[in-house]
């Protein structure tokens, strides 16, 4: 009982973090001209901490059309299940509407459903004018190619990771939380892991974290992509103070490329 009572509420970092851990950009590594990922891609997370099953992530990616042009639509869903959602219901939306082209956002959305914590905000982005207006927040200075946090994940998986070295630093301006949110993460090399839904060759990466209020040091969040032409995200690990949580690639659908870096 003493694990369920340390989940209560806990689980919510998991979903809201999600988004967080696969955002960053690297100024000298090429960007793919054409998405790596098809409309209708779909990828599925089971959130665990310990033996416990306590929340699903789903990510859609499909196309669509915004003020007349064709978009990205992408959605990033994250809910509570089982005896958790008993405990603590949560069930949070980002979603992102971003060019095919350049995968820079023209407008997120934010809906967030937290027990009885209710936020919702939409934001729009202007990158000529270099800034961002929000429901909530009214127009804010960001830098030219700025990302919100759904669409950040294909931005990645359209970079030539192969080139890195490890230990290289790479860095993305988001804006997330009504205000712009830098992020840092260091590239640590190639690793082979294994879960439930199989054994992946992977690229590993340590998000640098604020410690104190949820991460106990600073390296406290790891995150391996598949290493294949994919390039999704397989598996992520971080311990904060009351434990360690994992969210595992459970099923995915409609890749554009044969899945290469899974082991038979």
């Amino acid at each position: 009982m003493s694990i369920l009572k340390y989940m209560k509420g806990k689980i919510i970092w998991v979903i809201w973090l999600f988004p967080l851990l696969t955002s960053f950009i690297a100024p000298k590594v090429g960007f793919s001209e054409t998405p790596v990922f098809l409309d209708g891609e779909k990828l599925t997370f089971r959130i665990h901490y310990g033996f416990i099953t306590g929340g699903e992530v789903n990510i859609t990616a499909n196309k669509t059309w915004l003020n007349g042009q064709e978009v990205f639509h992408t959605v990033l869903a994250g809910k509570t299940t089982g005896l958790i959602d008993k405990l603590y219901k949560v069930n949070d939306v980002y979603e992102s509407f971003f060019d095919p082209a350049t995968n820079l956002p023209d407008k997120a959305i934010r809906n967030i459903r937290e027990g009885s914590y209710r936020y919702y905000d939409e934001v729009e982005f202007n990158r000529e004018g270099m800034y961002v207006t929000s429901q909530r927040n009214g127009k804010v200075s960001v830098p030219k190619n700025t990302l919100d946090m759904a669409s950040v994940m294909y931005y990645v998986r359209r970079l030539d990771l192969s080139r890195l070295s490890e230990n290289d630093i790479i860095s993305l301006d988001t804006y997330f939380g009504d205000s712009l949110f830098p992020f840092y993460i260091v590239y640590k090399g190639k690793e082979t892991i294994s879960i439930s839904s199989g054994k992946y060759k992977c690229f590993k990466f340590v998000p640098i974290v604020e410690p104190g209020r949820v991460f106990e040091n600073n390296d406290d969040m790891t995150i391996w992509f598949s290493d294949d032409e994919n390039k999704i995200p397989v598996s992520i690990k971080f311990n904060i103070l009351v434990g360690s949580f994992k969210c595992d690639l459970a099923k995915f659908e409609n890749l554009k490329y044969p899945s290469t870096a899974k082991i038979k």
